[in-house]
């Protein structure tokens, strides 16, 4: 069952449509409508293409890391966001926090509207 906050693994396309690499990616919710699809983002290692102020950081430090699932320091890439089916995501690696994905929610929406 999928659900939102959830860690999973995904082969998130390059964004020229060139294949992509199975990598982490966090489900965000939902899409509307009677198709189960999902709003999902990349998470990566890179940390050099973070977008400071926009991508979220998680770190061993961090309360939520060990129940993420992630084996290393990563960045969920709040501006690298896709609309998937269900069918095709891969599996779950863990869960972040409920704090967490409501402060990711809110970084999308003021990224989107341009606050």
């Amino acid at each position: 069952m999928i659900e939102e906050g959830q860690i999973i693994l995904f082969c998130f396309p390059q964004t020229d449509l060139k294949d992509g690499k199975i990598r982490p990616a966090l489900v965000i919710r939902k899409a509307p409508g009677d198709y189960d699809d999902w709003l999902i983002c990349m998470i990566s290692t890179r940390l050099y293409q973070q977008q400071t102020g926009l991508d979220e950081m998680i770190t061993p430090e961090n309360t939520d890391f060990k129940e993420s699932g992630l084996k290393t320091e990563s960045a969920i890439r709040v501006s690298r966001l896709a609309v998937v089916a269900k069918e095709i995501l891969l599996g779950k690696l863990g869960q972040i926090s409920q704090q967490r994905l409501h402060r990711i929610k809110e970084k999308i929406t003021k990224w989107i509207m341009g606050l």
